[in-house]
């Protein structure tokens, strides 16, 4: 008798999950070297202690029951967490190496990211960047990407992981020539008789997000000017051709020297940035390392 999977009480775990995946037990046994009959067995014992059917079994077909979907959803969650922390650990010791596709917001990416990617690829020579600069959103999946940084609310899908960065306040201004010219709103109803320089359908948003009353709400301000790019709205406002509403990162400059002025702050509400990237069993160590040295740039303040 094969008793080598009863030493370790997760070995039926590993061995259901194989199957899952395989799609029959003779294709998991050939994986990990067992016998057919051994894995069947351990997939009998792990039934046994749960006390339910993991599998509709045939002669001709292996198909998880309902309960079956629901375990492996759960045991495929689990194993991600291990192998994530195993990356992660491993990250800290050894000298990475290999290609990494990184997408992230214009302005923000060329301004706080790329500085943070250059000193944190910095000990890994072996290290290989590819950085894409765009303010559309664009699919994970189908492009390649290994990880993007994405501002705000994300869609639900359960192919994604997201890992939330920072919090930035949102602030509306302007330039001061344009406010002497057109005076300063009260309030947000003023800014209806304004000139306002929004994002696109595919870029950054149309709408802005204020605080109202206490509540989060989206406020549609006069497309007056549309662009696709944050930098470019950045500098549009800097030139006097109306408002914007943007991540603090990318004004602070310009206010501080004067070239924008932020007005209405008590409509001011933050957003998120997150590290997304595609849901994997093993998330590769370069990916891992990246993702946690931003999470501690963030901590630090360098992401601001």
């Amino acid at each position: 008798m094969d008793t080598s999977l009863d030493r370790d009480p997760l070995s039926g775990v590993s061995v259901f999950v194989t199957a899952a995946r395989a799609g029959t037990f003779t294709a998991a046994a050939k994986r990990m070297s067992l016998t057919k009959s051994a894995v069947g067995k351990a997939i009998s014992r792990l039934e046994d202690r749960l006390g339910f059917k993991l599998f509709h079994r045939t002669t001709r077909l292996t198909k998880l029951t309902a309960d079956g979907e629901a375990f492996l959803a759960a045991c495929v969650s689990a194993m991600d967490e291990i192998a994530a922390a195993q990356a992660a650990l491993s990250s800290n010791h050894q000298i990475l190496s290999g290609r990494l596709h990184i997408d992230m917001p214009v302005a923000f990416g060329r301004h706080v990211l790329l500085p943070a990617l250059i000193d944190i690829t910095r000990p890994h020579p072996g290290l290989s960047l590819t950085l894409t600069f765009t303010d559309s959103t664009s699919d994970l999946l189908k492009e390649d990407v290994d990880l993007a940084i994405r501002f705000g609310a994300l869609p639900n899908s359960s192919d994604l992981v997201a890992r939330r960065l920072v919090t930035q306040e949102r602030v509306i201004c302007a330039s001061p020539d344009y406010l002497r010219a057109h005076g300063e709103p009260g309030s947000l109803a003023e800014v209806r008789a304004h000139r306002c320089i929004v994002g696109s359908v595919k870029g950054p948003p149309l709408d802005w997000f204020v605080l109202d009353g206490g509540v989060e709400k989206h406020f549609r301000p006069p497309a007056t000017h549309r662009l696709s790019d944050g930098e470019a709205m950045v500098a549009a406002a800097i030139g006097g051709l109306g408002f914007i509403q943007m991540p603090m990162s990318l004004v602070r400059g310009p206010i501080a020297k004067g070239l924008l002025k932020a007005v209405l702050p008590s409509y001011s509400v933050g957003v998120e940035v997150h590290a997304v990237w595609p849901r994997q069993a093993h998330l590769s160590p370069r990916v891992r390392y990246v993702i946690d040295q931003l999470a501690a740039y963030a901590v630090e303040g360098r992401l601001d």
